[in-house]
């Protein structure tokens, strides 16, 4: 059992034999889908979120070892390691702690201490800093004056920054204090420059105690003081912070020790304050940013997860004004049959013309759903398409999705390869019809920082926000599951296991040799091997195959463990997905679980997750959450009464509430008191 799995386990609260477990198979170089897919029995079924924790986590702690191996490695070569610094060393828990063992160590720019050793006075602060009873500083100075030192005063102003620069360096009082000002410190703005109209006048005058600020207050004050708008400082009593300091290094009354005191003073007001007033606001901002990235993870989460509207030909509205309104009919599997421009704008006096159009592509097609860009013009071409519904002799419906992202992707190099003959607006078009039929497929296209599901994203630490991200669009793929012989090269690319290029061989595979028959055939694509192929099999799906586990999450290596799980309850592998093997779980039940697991050759969770594919082969998750709130009239602000019942689609959930879209062209915000009649510490958590 390694220390790291020991400190994980404890620190998570699992089993250690479990979190050692998931270590090795993380260092074998599995995939975290994989790992909370398929080997459940080793992990203790942890799921993906918990993994990622422990890799994270993980990760920090060897990064630890390392910086630890580092310092020692320089304190060694200076000729300064002691048994004593060795055992601060390997105690030190966090990174702040072993940079404060080596900050005397440390090598330094130019300071004011460095510039009075190298006059020759650190052995007058030293003796100065014993705090002798008999000794007077000034005769002890004296001794010093030279060409470099022209007097006293100089020689003692010398001692003192060097003991100065000592006290700050002191791990034991960088470590007091610290815990000083996580428990009292507090965080002021004030106005830099008066704008009354400016989104950062509630704070102008501003304090709140630092452990009590929530994430939203922080980023806000940190992007007020980037942009000129406040001044923001951490605010403690100074004097109790002094006292912490002069108890652990004055001794005494001496003039020795008021000398000792008067660098203590200084020590605290000009090097350990404005340092740790940088920890606690970068501190404060990391955790502002993580809990900013949680939130923008779990609406991005929400997002990609939305329930498809299958089976339906698609019409997509991309709202514009002069350029007028880009419009994109697509087949029930996203293909493009016709596109068009129309001005729905009244504006543009071409209303007529544009119902005329539109209502030929519905018919010509049979379009049976409207998606709609939520950007520029979007209100006019909502009750555009309601008027238009309302003159249809057949049922359509529309809905308002999001168009975050649309240009980003119609204007990358992924889009123009896959519709050349389109120009970038009708591709917009197209993917916000295809967004509507399902959000997994369109949206993995688009990078996840561009979608705007969150708050101050712009403010996130890019790779942190980037990897989070990623995790949230990898897991939502491989939970989902991925149509083998439809999926584009850049949903492939979130399979685990797959890379950008061995998904683009799977498609050219797919091109050059017809659709896939069984899931074995992924080992003939070029440089698909059997390592990818383990991490990324249970995760591709082949609807139809003559081998009906290829259609399910089952993963090829427990297709023998279903094939005797069958027998043993009396089915046969074409009973899978039928009516008659809808009385496996009870059978199972009754033969035991245990004893089952023990004769099929897997653990019990993984017998489970077989049983559950089975019964109800390649289901889509997505399947069993609310429906997508599709419209068929519009609403306006003045229709609205107080005490009106409505219900909208959530947009966004930000850590002071939710914004939800009403139809009524702007999204409505609901404080986060509001929610619930119960206390609720974030929206999300509800």
């Amino acid at each position: 059992m390694t220390k790291h799995a020991q400190i994980i386990a404890k620190e998570l609260e699992l089993d250690p034999a479990r979190v050692q477990a998931a270590v090795e198979l993380i260092d074998e170089g599995n995939t975290i889908p994989f790992i909370a897919r398929y080997r459940k029995e080793a992990t203790g079924s942890m799921d993906d979120q918990k993994l990622r924790q422990l890799e994270e986590r993980l990760s920090y702690l060897r990064k630890l070892d390392d910086q630890k191996a580092a310092v020692a490695n320089s304190i060694t070569e200076q000729g300064a390691m002691t048994d004593e610094l060795a055992a601060a060393l390997e105690k030190a828990a966090t990174l702040a702690e072993v940079e404060d063992i080596y900050r005397p160590y440390k090598p330094k720019r130019k300071t004011r201490a460095s510039m009075a050793k190298a006059r020759g006075l650190e052995p007058l602060a030293l003796r100065i800093g014993e705090q002798r009873t008999g000794d007077d500083p000034r005769l002890l100075a004296a001794d010093f004056v030279k060409d470099e030192v022209p007097d006293v005063d100089a020689a003692l102003a010398g001692a003192r920054d060097i003991l100065a620069e000592n006290i700050s360096d002191a791990a034991e009082i960088r470590a007091a204090l610290r815990n000083f000002y996580t428990a009292t410190a507090r965080v002021a703005s004030k106005a830099a420059k008066k704008d009354e109209d400016s989104v950062y006048a509630g704070y102008y005058d501003y304090s709140e105690p630092a452990s009590k600020m929530a994430g939203h207050r922080v980023l806000a004050v940190d992007r007020g003081e980037r942009e000129g708008f406040l001044k923001v400082s951490v605010e403690v009593e100074s004097d109790r912070a002094l006292d912490l300091v002069l108890r652990r290094t004055v001794k005494n009354q001496s003039l020795c020790g008021q000398q000792v005191r008067e660098a203590a003073a200084d020590a605290y007001a000009r090097l350990i304050h404005p340092s740790l007033e940088r920890e606690v606001r970068a501190g404060l901002t990391e955790k502002a940013c993580e809990g900013a990235i949680r939130v923008f993870s779990k609406n991005l989460e929400q997002l990609l997860l939305q329930p498809p509207i299958k089976g339906k030909v698609a019409m997509g509205l991309d709202p514009g004004y002069r350029m007028g309104c880009k419009t994109a009919v697509v087949d029930p599997t996203g293909k493009v049959l016709d596109t068009a421009v129309i001005y729905p704008v009244p504006e543009f006096k071409r209303v007529e013309e544009a119902k005329r159009k539109v209502k030929a592509l519905i018919e010509k097609h049979g379009v049976e759903i409207i998606a709609i860009g939520n950007g520029t013009a979007s209100k006019e071409t909502e009750i555009f398409a309601a008027q238009v519904i309302s003159e249809l002799d057949r049922p359509v419906s529309y809905m308002v999705v999001s168009e975050a992202g649309a240009s980003v992707y119609s204007a990358s190099k992924l889009a123009a390869e896959e519709f050349p003959e389109y120009d970038v607006n009708l591709r917009s078009a197209v993917s916000i019809a295809r967004r509507l039929q399902d959000p997994l497929a369109e949206l993995v296209k688009i990078d996840p920082k561009a979608v705007g599901v969150g708050q101050y994203q712009h403010d996130m630490p890019p790779a942190q926000l980037s990897a989070a991200l990623d995790g949230v669009v990898e897991a939502c793929v491989n939970t989902v599951g991925v149509d083998l012989n439809t999926a584009s090269a850049p949903l492939l690319n979130r399979v685990a296991g797959l890379t950008a290029a061995t998904a683009k061989n799977i498609v050219q595979y797919r091109e050059e040799n017809g659709a896939f028959t069984t899931r074995k055939q992924l080992l003939k694509v070029s440089k698909l091997g059997p390592k990818a192929f383990e991490q990324c099999a249970g995760f591709l799906r082949v609807p139809g195959a003559k081998n009906k586990l290829d259609a399910t999450a089952v993963h090829p290596e427990s297709y023998e463990a279903a094939q005797k799980l069958l027998e043993l309850c009396g089915f046969s592998a074409q009973d899978i997905g039928t009516s008659a093997v809808q009385t496996l779980p009870e059978k199972a039940r009754a033969m035991g679980m245990e004893e089952l697991a023990r004769q099929t050759g897997v653990g019990v969770p993984t017998l489970e997750d077989i049983i559950a594919e089975i019964l109800r082969p390649g289901r889509d998750m997505r399947d069993s959450l609310p429906k997508p709130l599709l419209r068929t009239d519009v609403m306006d602000m003045k229709d609205l009464v107080p005490g009106m019942e409505l219900k909208g689609t959530v947009r966004n959930v930000i850590d002071f509430g939710a914004f939800v879209d009403i139809g009524v062209h702007q999204d409505g915000l609901v404080h986060i008191s509001q929610i619930s009649n119960r206390f609720i510490r974030h929206p999300a958590r509800c």
